[in-house]
């Protein structure tokens, strides 16, 4: 089996599916960029990177007709969506020109549910025994993309690339809803607004302060375990005021769901209990509002039986047999 990876194969024209989207996304920016110029802090960087992100796009199909194999292909579809953490914070560049928007979601949780549960999760069960499984749950997201994809690698090469474009088609989906409606979510808005507004049900519009503020504080707990650790030092790193609303990290791990059971029940099986901590983390740790979070599931379904139909009228011949 791993040998037959490197078994020369007989060599695909053209870019695979999920390259031609990753470079509309690219293409579809970069006219945004070029259109929002004089307002962006660093517009010549990020269409930089964009042409860096292109000419690797290309030398990857070039390095694959040298040695075409399974391999050669992987690695052309795994770059591309290990670029998603690119692709991600850069929605906040976009964003944070715009009016937050936050006030109006808090609004509307309040007024559904009588409070904030993003807040009364956490208070409410501030143990160890509760935080640090719904942690792991929260970490759980990208190995669980890894697990799944690695899966139809081996398992379902032929259908490798169909997921590989339904994962990465709905990101670039939720990614450009993202630039247009900027909501950073509790563990942002509330810290700038102040605890006090959030206990009173007050939610204040804050119009542009994520355009110069974008400071993650610590989420909440209150025994801090080797999982909040991991969380808290990824988030440090790469989060950014965006992407609250829907939950992305729902409804993409709804889609893995969704693609593991479709091809191993034993797959989805051993996923669940993963894939509910990370929907229960998404509002303990105050990532997102529970609607975001609620959103994000049912957008899923949506969103798998569209890109779906897309891939199936695009891209009806697969490369990969």
């Amino acid at each position: 089996m791993a040998l037959d990876i490197f078994k020369k194969v007989e060599t695909q024209k053209g870019l695979f599916a999920v390259e031609k989207i990753s470079l509309i996304y690219n293409l579809l920016t970069s006219i945004l960029i070029l259109f929002m110029f004089p307002q962006m802090s660093h517009p010549l960087g990020m269409l930089w990177d964009r042409v860096v992100i292109a000419v690797m796009t290309f030398c990857l199909i070039y390095l694959y007709r040298l040695a075409p194999c399974k391999f050669s292909a992987f690695i052309r579809i795994i770059v591309q969506m290990g670029l998603l953490s690119y692709w991600y914070p850069d929605t906040f560049e976009f964003n944070r020109l715009f009016t937050n928007l936050d006030h109006l979601f808090a609004s509307t949780e309040q007024f559904i549910f009588g409070c904030q549960p993003a807040v009364e999760f956490s208070q409410h069960l501030p143990y160890a025994w509760v935080s640090e499984p719904l942690n792991l749950g929260y970490f759980s997201y990208y190995p669980m993309i890894a697990v799944v994809g690695i899966f139809y690698f081996f398992r379902r090469f032929e259908l490798f690339e169909k997921w590989s474009f339904i994962i990465v088609m709905s990101f670039f989906i939720y990614y450009f809803f993202y630039i247009f409606v900027p909501v950073a979510g509790p563990q942002f808005y509330f810290p700038a607004i102040g605890m006090d507004n959030v206990t009173n049900g007050v939610f204040p519009a804050i119009g542009h302060y994520f355009n110069t503020h974008h400071e993650l504080l610590p989420g909440p707990d209150y025994q801090h375990g080797f999982f909040y650790s991991l969380v808290d030092a990824s988030q440090q790193v790469g989060e950014r005021p965006t992407a609250a609303f829907p939950s992305s990290h729902v409804a993409i791990s709804t889609l893995l769901m969704i693609s593991a059971f479709r091809v191993s029940r034993k797959l989805g099986s051993f996923l669940l209990p993963f894939y509910f901590l990370l929907c229960c983390a998404t509002v303990y740790i105050q990532a997102h509002y529970l609607i975001d979070s609620i959103t994000g599931l049912i957008s899923a379904f949506f969103m798998y039986i569209l890109v779906t139909k897309m891939y199936n009228k695009w891209f009806a011949d697969p490369l990969f047999k």
